[in-house]
């Protein structure tokens, strides 16, 4: 086995005592955290990640709920006694939009997920520094500095967006899926 594999081991097998001393020391951390290198270093290297300059890792922390819809005080009516909001963004998705928020002249990578408790998920998010001249010259990185690929998290081309927008699904039962799913409700009507 790798090393990575040991790591990958390591994280699964890790003790509650260990696990909740991380819980404690993550919720005191505020809500966007820069970090000097990826805690899940295994699970950041298979996304992308390369211990290079131009990446760089931030921890993002969001409340789990947060879901329900604002109390609607004029009016009467019974869909305003709804509690849940549907909304039809994973929560990878919005830390990945609120990291790029931060950080304006990066671009989403990855992200992954790090930690959950009854009030929080942790997620770290990888991001490539557009014009950063390492990034600009890599073979492999050249894409991510072009015109085209700005903003992408916001368009919901990352992985987690392509992922809640449906499109890992191919053939029989994506009907509705592409070219968006608000496509497909307009051209029902």
């Amino acid at each position: 086995m790798g090393a990575y594999k040991y790591l990958q081991e390591t994280w699964r097998t890790i003790s509650p005592e260990a696990k909740l001393a991380r819980l404690m020391q993550l919720r005191k951390e505020p809500a966007l955290k820069r970090v000097v290198k990826p805690t899940k270093i295994h699970r950041a290297h298979a996304l992308g990640y390369k211990a290079k300059q131009g990446y760089l890792v931030v921890r993002v922390k969001l409340s789990r709920a947060k879901r329900q819809r604002e109390h609607i005080t004029g009016g009467r009516r019974t869909r305003h006694m709804r509690h849940k909001k549907i909304v039809s963004k994973s929560y990878r998705w919005i830390a990945e939009e609120r990291a790029n928020r931060k950080y304006r002249n990066c671009e989403v990578l990855n992200s992954y997920k790090l930690a959950e408790d009854g009030k929080h998920f942790w997620f770290e998010v990888i991001l490539v520094d557009r014009d950063h001249p390492v990034i600009k010259k890599g073979k492999e990185t050249m894409w991510v500095a072009a015109p085209a690929n700005r903003g992408r998290v916001f368009r919901g081309l990352t992985s987690a967006g392509r992922k809640s927008r449906g499109l890992r699904r191919k053939g029989k039962g994506a009907e509705k899926v592409r070219p968006s799913q608000r496509a497909h409700k307009r051209l029902a009507h």
